[in-house]
């Protein structure tokens, strides 16, 4: 298919690319933006590793042709927070110590931030529900169901 201007709305910046119309967001986002946080899993939808929020929804970037994502809002986990001021769901994984590997987390940390978009005070049940779709393989799942808590509230400061 042949490429065409696109203009998408990415971590709150306009950015322009050229790319065919059914390239896979997130193709997009690593070769031509240079985000790396949404990685390449599996290609097909079911590891969640490529996670982004699309209108504030959790979306598999490898599965959404970039033409879908022309006016909507795409934020990477490199647009939910930085370094010095880190989202509240970055921070309750920091806090809890919500990695080993580090391969799942992007997935984890923006479906645990989609969730809290919809449901402020999700249930541990609702936040296992939520991320069962997200594979992890060396086996934080202690940990990150914690950070989850931690950043839905539910949980007070280490030592309290």
């Amino acid at each position: 298919m042949a490429q065409t201007k696109l203009r998408l709305i990415v971590n709150g910046k306009t950015c322009e690319v050229e790319a065919a119309p059914d390239t896979p967001l997130l193709y997009v986002l690593r070769n031509d933006l240079e985000l790396k946080s949404p990685k390449f899993g599996c290609g097909l939808g079911e590891c969640g590793t490529c996670t982004v929020l699309i209108d504030g929804t959790a979306a598999r970037a490898c599965v959404i042709p970039i033409e879908g994502c022309v006016g909507r809002e795409i934020v990477t986990l490199e647009g939910l927070g930085s370094r010095d001021r880190p989202d509240p769901v970055q921070q309750a994984f920091i806090t809890e110590q919500a990695a080993q590997c580090g391969y799942c987390l992007n997935g984890m940390i923006m479906t645990t931030k989609a969730l809290l978009n919809i449901n402020a005070h999700p249930s541990e049940a609702e936040i296992t529900q939520a991320l069962r779709y997200n594979l992890c393989r060396c086996g934080a799942h202690v940990e990150i169901l914690r950070a989850a808590l931690r950043a839905a509230g539910q949980l007070a400061e280490v030592g309290d």
